[in-house]
């Protein structure tokens, strides 16, 4: 006799991490959320007063490799954060606020303790991003994954006012780059830092040029930008000098800022304008990696661009610094 429980998959422990996380879960709602989790289908009033166009705004992403660095530490309490803040700067540089996300955690044998961890850090995300936890799905498949491993993967929905997207329909030879620091790798690039890094550093060893552990360095969470740019987008003294933003992912700098660049207009950047973070300069030097490379890999240490008119470039500056910011100009948009 063979039970599904044999089999590796364990149901009462899902439907234990179900009574472990729905009170906090239920703590992301609003009064446009009308169902609980364990639904089939997640129900939010669309209630969108003082948008007279309103778009739904979408986007579904990942963690990628970093979650290998988390399971091997035995830390699973930041991954969710960046997954939610990740998929929160998608839509923002579209120019959209977060409505609700939803989750995907797959794993080869499911533990409570892990999983609740993980979805722990969607719902602080969710919180501090006004964003509802509405539902997601917990799939247990022994022989896809590790007993150990598991993955994420979010969507989200966000709205934005029609007349106030951001494509980069805009952007003008002539507008500034303006550079918002990131907290480190982020989400991306840790591949290249795996291979680098894992067979000649202690994760959990203090490194003095980076004046903290490897694992530290490695797990910074994955910031959300939405605190400082979406009241920019709304206030009509800096919105009409954003011509439009980039979240810098996957693809480096060049990469994301030429998916908002008209055709015809290049980028010209001043690579020294900044200081990159240590952790950069490490993986760098650790793997011997090429600078070309490198700018094509990782943020470098800029999260989110700013593509700002050059006439108003200073205003914004100033009400980014207003924000407790830290912004640099690091060139500027071209003809070639």
């Amino acid at each position: 006799m063979a039970t599904y429980k044999e089999s590796g998959v364990d149901i009462d422990a899902g439907e234990e991490l179900v009574r472990r996380i729905k009170q906090p879960v239920r703590s992301t709602f609003n009064k446009n959320v009308l169902t609980d989790i364990g639904m089939f289908g997640a129900f939010y009033r669309a209630d969108f007063k003082g948008i007279k166009k309103p778009v739904l705004v979408s986007s579904v992403d990942g963690v990628g490799t970093k979650l290998k660095i988390a399971i091997q530490l035995n830390r699973h309490d930041t991954v969710g954060q960046d997954l939610v803040n990740h998929c929160v700067n998608d839509i923002l540089v579209c120019g959209a606020k977060p409505l609700y996300f939803l989750d995907y955690y797959a794993t080869g044998k499911l533990s409570p303790d892990v999983a609740e961890h993980v979805i722990r850090g969607f719902v602080k995300a969710c919180s501090e991003n006004e964003c509802a936890l509405i539902g997601g799905e917990t799939a247990e498949m022994p022989g896809m994954y590790g007993a150990e491993d598991y993955d994420i993967a979010g969507t989200i929905v966000g709205i934005v006012d029609e007349k106030k997207i951001l494509n980069g329909k805009k952007v003008k030879a002539g507008d500034v780059l303006i550079g918002l620091p990131s907290t480190g790798l982020h989400t991306n690039g840790f591949s290249l830092a795996r291979r680098v890094l894992l067979d000649k550093f202690d994760l959990e060893k203090p490194i003095a040029e980076l004046n903290s552990t490897l694992a530290d360095a490695l797990l910074a969470v994955h910031r959300s930008y939405r605190q400082t740019i979406y009241p920019l987008l709304q206030h009509a003294a800096t919105a009409k000098y954003i011509h439009a933003l980039s979240h810098i992912t996957g693809g480096g700098i060049e990469g994301n800022t030429y998916r908002v660049i008209p055709k015809g207009l290049t980028l010209a950047i001043d690579w020294q304008a900044w200081q990159r973070p240590a952790i950069f300069h490490f993986i760098q030097q650790a793997g011997n990696v090429p600078e070309e490379d490198i700018r094509r890999t990782l943020n470098l240490g800029v999260g989110l661009m700013v593509i700002a008119d050059k006439r108003g470039a200073d205003t914004v500056l100033h009400a980014l610094k207003q924000k407790h910011e830290s912004p640099f100009v690091l060139g500027e948009v071209t003809k070639p």
